[in-house]
């Protein structure tokens, strides 16, 4: 029963962000998985825990960042480098687990903080 309420909301949590971000592609590029992955886990199979918080995270960012961004600036702003986190990608950190530093350097964007 709790595997079968993690998979529907892994499934879930995927389908927003292939509809936020175009693509299953773009998704499985974000997570640095393959397309044949975001696939599978939509169609009900469960990702390993290690996917499973990525994907969460990636949702918590998303859903923060589009409070601040437009949806296209959105990944734009994901993929490139922030001086709120010397410089380096977000989307790296995230893949480190590194989520409050992201949302950090987001709310930064949000008041108008640059370094």
């Amino acid at each position: 029963m709790v595997k079968e309420l993690i998979s529907n909301l892994n499934s879930a949590e995927l389908s927003l962000l292939v509809s936020e971000l175009g693509s299953q592609s773009s998704v499985a590029d974000l997570l640095n998985v393959n397309r044949s992955s975001v696939s599978r886990w939509l169609k009900k199979e469960l990702p390993d825990r290690n996917n499973q918080l990525r994907i969460t995270a990636l949702v918590l960012v998303m859903q923060h960042l589009q409070m601040v961004f437009e949806p296209e600036t959105s990944r734009n702003w994901l993929e490139g480098t922030n001086a709120h986190l010397s410089n380096q990608r977000p989307i790296e950190l995230l893949s480190q687990g590194r989520i409050s530093e992201v949302l950090s350097a987001i709310e930064q964007a949000e008041l108008g903080s640059y370094t």
